[in-house]
């Protein structure tokens, strides 16, 4: 059963969530300027599959739960930083 989660439990792990992303990837953009909504592939950040399976692996050791290739929510959850940002809060078991 989904865990109902709250916008301000969301909000409250952006930062966070961005910094792991910059931390896992070293990328050459501050944490605080990837935008909440922006598209994390293409236009916005411009990860491709590689960087998706970085971020994938950090969050599993930092949240404790696996994001699985073959999920077919994937798309879903890496739409922007706070759809991931969503899934980890719902997920997490760290």
């Amino acid at each position: 059963m989904p865990q109902e989660i709250s916008p301000e439990t969301v909000e409250a792990l952006l930062p966070e969530v961005a910094e792991l992303i910059v931390t896992a990837l070293n990328l050459e953009v501050a944490a605080g300027e990837i935008e909440a909504d922006a598209p994390l592939f293409g236009e916005g950040l411009g990860l491709d599959s590689i960087d998706v399976l970085e971020i994938a692996l950090v969050i599993s050791k930092r949240y404790g739960f696996q994001l699985r290739s073959d999920n077919q929510d994937n798309v879903r959850i890496f739409t922007s930083l706070r759809t991931l940002a969503s899934h980890i809060a719902s997920q997490r078991t760290k």
